[in-house]
């Protein structure tokens, strides 16, 4: 999400990560990438590991060390770590989990 818009989906699957625009915000004239290295356009990305921006919004330190006890996360599951910690990040962008049948 982008101030509360819904810009793209991002999912993991044994091929690696992914992340597609969602075809209404891309199509917006006032729609911005959701990083700089993220252009919008209609073609997926794919990557083997998270995409670094996606990776930077996951808290580092004493803070990934708090949420990897609390909420018992393998800090390997870099997924697992964006979805518990970041849906509600400062800035524009936020992560939400939603449901496999939502998803396109």
């Amino acid at each position: 999400m982008i101030k509360g818009q819904l810009a793209g989906w991002l999912t993991q699957d044994e091929q690696g990560y992914h992340f597609v625009y969602d075809k209404t915000y891309a199509t917006q004239s006032d729609s911005q990438p959701v990083s700089l290295t993220l252009a919008i356009r209609e073609a997926p990305y794919t990557s083997n590991v998270l995409f670094p921006f996606f990776d930077g919004l996951i808290p580092e330190g004493w803070l990934l060390d708090i949420a990897e006890k609390n909420w018992k996360l393998n800090p390997r599951d870099r997924m697992g770590l964006l979805l518990a910690c970041c849906k509600d990040c400062i800035g524009a962008v936020s992560v939400e989990e939603v449901k496999e049948e939502d998803a396109p």
